[in-house]
């Protein structure tokens, strides 16, 4: 038997990983590939930094939870492929998800409007969205 959620239990499932995150996460984009948990050491050359809004995700509907407001930086930091990104606390220490990021349609778990960044370049993370399984 496949189990399956009400709505209600999804939206509660991804507003408690928002919780459990924390308000005003720091988000680094970095070079290279994810390394294999978030347990793991940093990888890669870090591209940009983003202290997100303390409400920095809109709150679950039917299942679906997507970025709030606008994530972007006036000025990248390095110059480089954006490969992969890394969600810490507000202290910039923990690190609580990591995933792939790819340009504005590319399927990555986060979107950019431009995977070349170059320093001092302005950015915007165009897509970001979780939804909870067992519909």
């Amino acid at each position: 038997m496949t189990i399956q959620y009400s709505v209600t239990v999804r939206n509660a499932q991804l507003d408690a990983w928002e919780t459990a995150i924390g308000t005003s996460p720091v988000v680094r984009i970095r070079t290279g590939a994810a390394p294999v948990s978030c347990a793991t050491a940093d990888s890669g050359t870090v591209l940009a930094t983003l202290v997100l809004p303390a409400d920095w995700m809109a709150a679950a509907a039917a299942g679906v939870k997507a970025k709030s407001g606008t994530w972007q930086d006036a000025s990248a930091d390095a110059t480089g492929v954006a490969g992969h990104y890394r969600i810490y606390d507000s202290s910039g220490v923990t690190c609580h998800e990591q995933g792939t990021i790819t340009v504005t349609g590319g399927g990555g778990d986060m979107e950019v409007d431009n995977t070349n960044f170059a320093i001092t370049q302005p950015f915007t993370v165009t897509a970001f969205s979780r939804t909870a399984a067992n519909a």
